[in-house]
């Protein structure tokens, strides 16, 4: 079975790891965890890089620090990960969702001032598969309306928009070390902190909720209890494993967009058959954090999700629609969302990983070719 993923180890994961252990730090907030941080902040010009136990909690995070509260409205994508709405429902806030573009799956820029009320508090975008949303037309719209701005850039390490880093725009921005991202850790995640406002109190929130930071910097004679916050840092063993994957993040990218591009030059062809190849415009970089395309019908992504089992290569399908979930379809009483239900129903990816061979490749387009044809 040629797996849908496989996590890549650089080998020197465990060397760090053991470093850490001998050196007798193996808590959160040591000296891995440093050298991951500085390297966000030197690399993508990030001002406070704090690292996280995953995503999920960075998302969470920002909504504590924006003071999210019952009766504020976030406006969002609703092709996404449960997590990017969850961490605002948690604090009591209505999501309000957007489709996507016609083009790909990220939020249509052109559909978000109109939903835009006196109880919106922030604006949350998700660079889907590391592509770029159109941040210009959004950060215009955020200044106009005095709105906060939030980066899912889960996807999106090393990718970039007109040559800014993304998860530099945002007030506040979030990364995903997962073991199915581009560098990983098994779990693990960022708070990326662009507005020095949020800087000391994200400290704070992240120490779960008292000054500890200040206190081992020399600022503070003793710390205690100073806010709200929980137990958000992620261990010394993950930062060191994560740190021999960001010292090997070119060569990793390098590899990741070889296969990309054999898919996507090899693919083309499925255009005869009404398939879209993944569309990424001219201010986006891309990062290859996934390979996808958009089939004719839900029938047919499932015929062929079921027709590449039995030759043994393992393709998935992606998110479901939010405002069409059990959770949240009775709240939802707008439109519907046309371009995100398409994604849903339609949209296929399949394998790519660091140590997928050229034979599994052309073995996997081949298949894929064999079906349509």
């Amino acid at each position: 079975m040629i797996p849908f993923n496989k996590p890549y180890f650089t080998g020197k994961e465990t060397k760090y790891i053991k470093k850490a252990v001998d050196f007798g730090h193996i808590s959160g907030n040591g000296s891995y965890t440093k050298k991951c941080q500085d390297f966000f902040q030197e690399k993508y010009n990030i001002k406070k890089a704090l690292l996280t136990t995953s995503c999920t909690d960075a998302l969470e995070m920002c909504a504590i620090l924006l003071n999210i509260k019952k009766g504020d409205e976030v406006i969002m994508p609703s092709f996404t990960f449960v997590s990017t709405a969850n961490a605002f429902v948690l604090r009591g806030a209505k999501i309000v969702f957007v489709d996507s573009k016609k083009e790909n799956p990220n939020i249509d820029e052109s559909k978000i001032e109109s939903l835009i009320t006196k109880k919106t508090k922030a604006i949350v975008v998700v660079h889907y598969a590391g592509v770029a949303c159109e941040m210009n037309t959004i950060l215009d719209i955020v200044k106009k309306h005095n709105l906060y701005l939030v980066e899912d850039a889960a996807q999106a390490i090393n990718s970039y928009y007109k040559g800014k880093p993304l998860g530099s725009f945002g007030h506040l921005s979030t990364f995903s070390f997962h073991e199915t991202k581009n560098i990983q850790c098994g779990e693990g995640g960022m708070l990326a902190i662009n507005d020095k406002q949020f800087i000391d109190r994200a400290e704070v929130i992240w120490e779960k909720g008292t000054n500890r930071s200040a206190f081992f910097r020399g600022e503070v004679d003793k710390y205690g209890w100073v806010d709200i916050g929980s137990s958000f840092l992620p261990s010394e063993l993950n930062a060191a494993f994560l740190w021999a994957q960001l010292k090997r993040v070119q060569k990793i990218q390098n590899k990741r967009i070889h296969i990309w591009d054999s898919y996507y030059k090899r693919l083309s062809q499925l255009s005869q058959f009404g398939v879209k190849l993944p569309f990424i415009d001219n201010y986006a970089t891309n990062n290859a954090h996934m390979f996808y395309f958009i089939c004719n019908s839900t029938s047919e992504r499932s015929d062929l999700i079921n027709f590449l089992k039995k030759e043994n290569i393992y393709a998935v399908f992606h998110y479901q629609s939010l405002h069409k979930s059990d959770f949240y379809k009775k709240k939802y009483d707008r439109e519907e969302l046309k371009y995100s239900n398409l994604f849903s129903d339609r949209l296929i990816r399949i394998p790519l990983y660091f140590e997928l061979s050229d034979s599994q490749l052309e073995f996997i387009q081949d298949s894929i070719i064999k079906f349509y044809e």
